[in-house]
């Protein structure tokens, strides 16, 4: 590890959706929890609260949050025009259910002392307790038809605006052809795979799609080879990128509730700035339509070295 660098820990997780996590969960400290989004199932605001209990008992001292397209409430515009279309903007009920407009969003600032951080799209600086510098860009959207929150029409696209200095990017959905597969084909986004393959973050969190839990460390192309349009296909060597793990090698019986993995210097697999990314999809609900006899996945327990903070 070098003198400009320092090993940070992370818990990541995504698709809890007002669950409860195992105990297990809660014996692990690191110096940062990630939440990927759909913090809910149908937003509704004891579902926030539930999950909100759960990042407060995580043993980390910042605890950083997005929205996922189930936490709708968190997308005012999107709230409003749902209560719109079903008539209930003075019905009692919805407040009591839903919360006021904004509402979810007090409860967050309310946490803000206790170190759990709600963020919404852009990039962010943090200086850790550990001392390292954590330079993140953050975004709740995904492509759908659907009137969830934080969607967009996959054929307008989405611009990710990711600075090619970032450390960690923290998507809801992941991009395209990276863990992305549905029985329906793949579901990610071409525009943020373009975004991460010119920016080519150390870490590149993600849910959404429960089916591809997992984790890679992607190794890059030239840049000259890549070209102005990078996708899967192009941008990766997946002969010199390797797998971490992924569902079908999780054993329903044995499964931990934490699965722990590091790429710093000394590690077995150190990870390359600038060359490699480490891919996460935390999604911690397992699919409906998988037959693998999961109802959970694990969390990820990730140790990265991140820059000193000058």
């Amino acid at each position: 590890m070098s003198l400009t660098s320092l090993k940070t820990r992370f818990l990541i997780l995504s698709d809890t959706h007002g669950a409860e996590l195992p105990e297990a969960c809660f014996e692990h400290s690191a110096d940062v929890v990630i939440h990927c989004g759909d913090l809910t199932k149908s937003s509704y605001i004891t579902e926030f609260q539930t999950t909100i209990k759960q990042l407060q008992r995580l043993k980390a001292p910042l605890k950083l949050v997005i929205a996922g397209n189930h936490d709708f409430t968190l997308d005012t515009p999107t709230f409003e025009q749902k209560i719109r279309e079903a008539g209930l903007r003075n019905d009692p009920s919805v407040k009591k259910v839903y919360g006021d407009y904004e509402e979810v969003r007090t409860l967050f600032k309310n946490e803000q002392d206790n170190g759990i951080i709600f963020l919404d799209e852009g990039t962010h600086s943090i200086t850790l307790p550990n001392g390292a510098l954590l330079n993140i860009y953050a975004s709740p959207y995904t492509p759908s038809l659907g009137d969830w929150g934080f969607q967009y029409h996959p054929e307008r696209g989405h611009d990710f605006q990711i600075e090619e200095d970032g450390d960690i990017v923290i998507t809801h959905g992941p991009p395209r052809g990276i863990m992305d597969y549905t029985d329906n084909g793949r579901a990610g986004c071409p525009d943020l795979f373009k975004a991460i393959a010119r920016s080519r973050p150390r870490m590149h969190c993600f849910g959404h799609i429960h089916e591809g839990w997992g984790a890679m460390i992607a190794q890059w192309r030239d840049r000259t080879v890549v070209g102005n349009e990078p996708s899967h296909f192009t941008a990766i060597d997946y002969g010199q990128s390797s797998v971490v793990t992924k569902l079908s090698r999780l054993d329903p019986e044995t499964s931990p509730a934490v699965v722990e993995t590091s790429h710093c210097t000394d590690d077995a697999i150190p990870l390359k700035p600038d060359h490699q990314t480490l891919f996460i999809n935390a999604a911690f609900e397992a699919s409906s339509t998988a037959d693998d006899g999961l109802s959970t996945h694990p969390i990820w327990q990730v140790d990265l070295e991140l820059p000193c903070a000058k």
